[in-house]
């Protein structure tokens, strides 16, 4: 963007001040461009306006800063404190920015010499990654292939920001996702509660086992009492038969109450009939 205030005969730092201003309120009024969603960019003398503009504006999304000046005077000369008589007094400035400020500057500059953009970044409120472009000298940073790549990752990381700023109460509200997710989690908590249940329910049905089994003491006891009796009358194997059956239906039972659980694979104590 070229500075009429600066080409013209009426040439002044107040009238860069001017310009930038009337071209911010353009894109305000005229086109309803919104203050957060503005990047200023700003190169050499440039960066005077730019940063002036930027310290003013608190929502502002970004500040770029292309081979920037601490101030007209520190150009010239070394100097290490502010003068009234100074311009572009970019060093004081920079600090009331509150957006994030990336700094480009060629290490090799023989107008602006590479520790103004250095000085520039370490003042910086928010600071993005700089880029020192090695050998790139005032006016041709934009011939490295850094340059684009460079710039393209700043856009991308403040549209990143911006979305999640814009997402905000959204975000917020996510810490509730993981607590539902932790509730379908339990889930297999009460599955085990299930499977508890279901060995408790497996311990109660042994107790019908302890009273076949003192059934099967007794039948035994009539059996020798009968035997003594009558040695003739046959036992009645119908009964020992019923017996070894029901502790396999009894199995059986078991292994499917366990695997509507999940609890593992239980054909281990199915019948080997059943499995052939």
């Amino acid at each position: 963007m070229t500075i009429p205030g600066m080409v013209s005969h009426l040439g002044s730092e107040q009238n860069t001040y001017a310009d930038i201003e009337a071209a911010y309120k353009c894109l305000i009024e005229n086109y309803g461009t919104k203050e957060e969603d503005i990047i200023l960019y700003g190169q050499s003398v440039g960066s005077g306006p730019t940063t002036d503009l930027a310290s003013r504006l608190p929502n502002l999304r970004a500040v770029i800063l292309h081979s920037p000046i601490l101030s007209g005077l520190r150009v010239m000369y070394p100097v290490k404190r502010t003068y009234w008589f100074d311009i572009y007094k970019n060093i004081d400035k920079i600090p009331l920015v509150n957006c994030p400020v990336l700094v480009i500057h060629g290490t090799a500059d023989d107008v602006v010499d590479c520790s103004h953009g250095k000085q520039l970044w370490e003042h910086c409120k928010q600071k993005y990654e700089p880029l020192w472009v090695k050998g790139g000298n005032h006016c041709d940073l934009e011939l490295y292939p850094q340059y684009i790549k460079h710039l393209k990752k700043f856009i991308a990381a403040i549209e990143k920001s911006l979305r999640q700023n814009s997402g905000l109460g959204s975000i917020l509200d996510q810490p509730d996702k993981p607590r539902t997710s932790t509730d379908f989690r339990e889930k297999p908590r009460s599955s085990m509660d299930q499977r508890d249940n279901s060995r408790r329910s497996v311990d109660f049905k042994e107790k019908p086992r302890a009273s076949t089994d003192h059934k099967e003491r007794s039948r035994t006891a009539d059996k020798r009492d009968k035997s003594r009796k009558s040695v003739d009358r046959p036992d009645k194997p119908c009964n020992g038969g019923e017996l070894p059956e029901k502790a396999r239906n009894s199995i059986d039972r078991f292994g499917e109450m366990v695997r509507s659980v999940g609890l593992c694979n239980i054909d281990c104590f199915r019948p080997t009939a059943t499995h052939a």
